[in-house]
């Protein structure tokens, strides 16, 4: 999976005809279309992401955490889903409520589009502010593919539980989360860091990411699911272990997800050293 959309310093808030527009495959889904097309639609949730990106970014020198972010995670959340779900693994929306298995899709991507609206506010517990702030936008964006308010409530619920449980000390209850939890991560690859190595940043999380040449997810052999790290160099392995491996670890989808990550030189955007020398 290579990198679809470029990461900018955000500026002011951009006008409607420069804006990512933020998509994902709704195939044979009329609930994920519609909802879609509301989160198309919604102004106050694109303000939402440039206040989140605005704070990290350009107060914190994070890295990119705005529409970009949203459109990878949400993506990579639904290609893992759809994965698990063709090998025969039943989300808990369905297990558990008796829901389908398209209401499951409409969990993870609406739980990751909204994951970090709480940095709007602030990094710190940004988890559980983005509880508060993605209570309203869902009470606003569900009711056009659910207007049962019962079934409503509970993939709510799901979605919510899936955003508090993104976090770090996170304990994923629900396939859903997992999924959610595991996608987040795996938007890795070098345009996650450019904007903070571009200015200067010389840490070990911006010199690992930029490391990261490319993720591929694919159908496994040994597991459902295979997931391809193509490094530039060994330094990336902070990358896939430290953060993504945590991020793995207790989210549910252990048994379901291998990793594989080679070192290779000659791939895409792999070119002279990053860091040559390092000052302190």
């Amino acid at each position: 999976m290579t990198q679809p959309l470029s990461s900018e310093i955000p500026g002011p808030l951009p006008p409607a005809e420069a804006r990512v527009r933020v998509h994902v495959p709704a195939r044979h889904n009329p609930r994920l279309q519609k909802i879609m097309a509301a989160v198309q639609q919604d102004e106050e949730l694109y303000a939402l992401w440039h206040a989140q990106n605005v704070n990290a970014v350009t107060r914190l020198g994070m890295t990119d955490h705005g529409p970009v972010h949203m459109q990878l995670v949400a993506n990579i959340a639904l290609r893992l889903l759809r994965l698990l779900m063709e090998q025969g693994i039943t989300p808990n929306i369905v297990r558990d409520h008796g829901l389908t298995a398209d209401d499951a899709e409409v969990v993870v991507v609406l739980a990751a589009l909204l994951h970090d609206v709480g940095m709007s506010i602030h990094r710190v517990n940004h988890e559980e502010y983005s509880l508060i702030v993605a209570d309203q936008k869902l009470r606003e964006l569900l009711p056009v593919a659910y207007p049962d308010a019962g079934v409503r409530t509970i993939v709510k619920s799901d979605i919510l539980h899936a955003i508090i449980a993104h976090r770090k000390d996170g304990h994923p209850l629900t396939l859903e989360a997992g999924v959610v939890r595991v996608a987040d991560a795996l938007d890795m690859t070098q345009g996650r860091s450019r904007i903070p190595f571009e200015r200067g940043s010389t840490s070990i999380h911006s010199i690992s990411a930029m490391a990261i040449s490319k993720v591929e997810i694919v159908a496994g052999e040994e597991k459902p699911i295979e997931v391809r790290i193509a490094m530039c160099n060994a330094a990336g392995v902070f990358q896939v272990d430290a953060l993504l491996r945590e991020k793995l670890k207790g989210s549910g989808l252990e048994p379901y997800v291998r990793i594989v990550a080679s070192v290779v030189p000659e791939a895409e955007g792999c070119g002279k050293p990053l860091a040559p020398q390092i000052v302190l």
